[in-house]
């Protein structure tokens, strides 16, 4: 099962409140989740707070976080030594080749 580190939406209409979830990758954003791993609080001058052991071993097992939690939690790693990457984002991030395409010769009017 292909798992992945998200945000699950709370709180009310123009005050959200996000749980930071281990989900199946083809559940819904609100829906059900394997683990609560921490929360995020946008209203409170972003704070955010996380399961470090629980959040370490999702990861190493193979879990892929999400685009916004990744840019959200950066600060976090950093802080735990793991540099604001972790090691599955690490090895997704190969260098992507340029294909190189035949300009066509320009019209004259």
């Amino acid at each position: 099962m292909a798992t992945v580190i998200r945000f699950a939406r709370h709180g009310t209409k123009k005050k959200p409140f996000y749980k930071i979830v281990v989900q199946d990758h083809r559940s819904p954003r609100d829906g059900k989740f394997i683990e609560k791993v921490g929360s995020y609080d946008p209203s409170n001058n972003d704070a955010i707070s996380l399961q470090r052991e629980r959040f370490e071993y999702w990861v190493s097992t193979g879990a892929q976080l999400s685009d916004a939690v990744r840019k959200r939690t950066k600060g976090v790693l950093k802080q735990w030594g793991l540099g604001g990457e972790t090691p599955a984002a690490e090895a997704t991030a190969a260098p992507v080749a340029k294909k190189k395409t035949a300009k066509a010769p320009a019209k004259e009017a």
